[in-house]
């Protein structure tokens, strides 16, 4: 059966069944900041498409597709679905909604170019404020890439090592904030590094290539670190999950963080290797684009030349 009541305080220790393909459907919950988040981000999002299709201008589907089915998408079941349910069950499930969290809904989002959306789509006093935003120094020092990079790969370490996990274990608050955290510090890397809409942040090709090639090893040295260690993350909350009613389904906790080390380790290669694959693509098309405008300047140029030969050889 659905399950519509908000979640309560993280610190009463829940009785769930055992996760199953089922499970992930009968596990839904209303959590109301997901539920308000999405429905507000995706009503403006599509908002901003009709707007532009009445006036009689193009919106790609692909980027409606990759923001609202994709991204929101995406952010709506990890933090409200069954996959939510057992965030605080199983570490191995978090992971995965952490990856999910971090690099699908952030490199998704920024596929749908919403910034670009709004800046055609406002009304001039609004255009004109995030204009000024996009322009001001907090924006260009929260795109510096160096920077970007250095709060995307540090962050799990932080998250995993200091005590803000075990806090969003007992927390309904920073249980959610953490999940806010993931999608923002994911976007401040990924958006610039995508460069379709106008941020401060972009760079060049390889460069991006660059900072995408690097992420790699991070994610499996943080994986490998969370398979190998013995001390357990969480330890004391999934220690008082075991004495309760899912004793008799749950899994050792060290198999379970070693599975969520593996999670984390393989899936973020994974991802991090397609986005390498689309920035290569962009770039590939961006260098074919800038040859084909070269050949056109350079097609003019002749043409120019040869009228002003053709004109002086005609005078007298």
């Amino acid at each position: 059966m659905l399950n519509l009541a908000v979640p309560t305080a993280l610190t009463t220790a829940p009785d769930l069944p055992e996760p199953s393909f089922g499970t992930f459907f009968s596990e839904w919950s209303l959590a109301p900041l997901p539920f308000v988040v999405t429905v507000w981000v995706v009503g403006l999002y599509v908002a901003g498409v009709i707007v532009l299709r009445r006036r009689g201008d193009r919106w790609p589907v692909g980027r409606t597709i990759a923001f609202v089915g994709v991204g929101m998408g995406s952010f709506y079941v990890a933090t409200a679905s069954g996959l939510a349910a057992y965030d605080t069950t199983l570490l191995s499930v978090h992971m995965v909604q952490h990856m999910v969290l971090s690099m699908v809904v952030p490199l998704a989002l920024a596929l749908g170019a919403p910034i670009t959306l709004a800046l055609r789509t406002l009304p001039p006093a609004p255009r004109r404020w995030l204009l000024a935003v996009l322009h001001s120094r907090v924006a260009r020092v929260l795109s510096f890439p160096p920077l970007t990079f250095l709060l995307y790969v540090i962050s799990p370490w932080a998250l995993y090592f200091s005590g803000w996990y075990d806090a969003s274990l007992s927390s309904t608050y920073v249980h959610e904030m953490m999940h806010v955290h993931l999608v923002l510090v994911g976007s401040l890397f990924f958006w610039p590094l995508m460069g379709i809409d106008p941020l401060p942040g972009r760079v060049g090709y390889p460069f991006r290539v660059l900072l995408t090639v690097l992420t790699l090893p991070f994610h499996a040295f943080l994986g490998v670190t969370i398979m190998g260690q013995s001390e357990l993350i969480g330890g004391e909350h999934y220690a008082e999950l075991r004495e309760g009613p899912m004793a008799s389904w749950l899994p050792s906790m060290a198999d379970d963080q070693h599975l969520a080390g593996g999670i984390l380790w393989g899936s973020g290669d994974l991802i991090g290797l397609v986005f390498f694959g689309v920035l290569f693509v962009q770039w590939v098309r961006s260098s074919m684009k800038e040859a084909a405008r070269e050949d056109r300047r350079l097609d003019l140029q002749e043409a120019r030349e040869a009228r002003e030969r053709a004109a002086t050889r005609a005078e007298p």
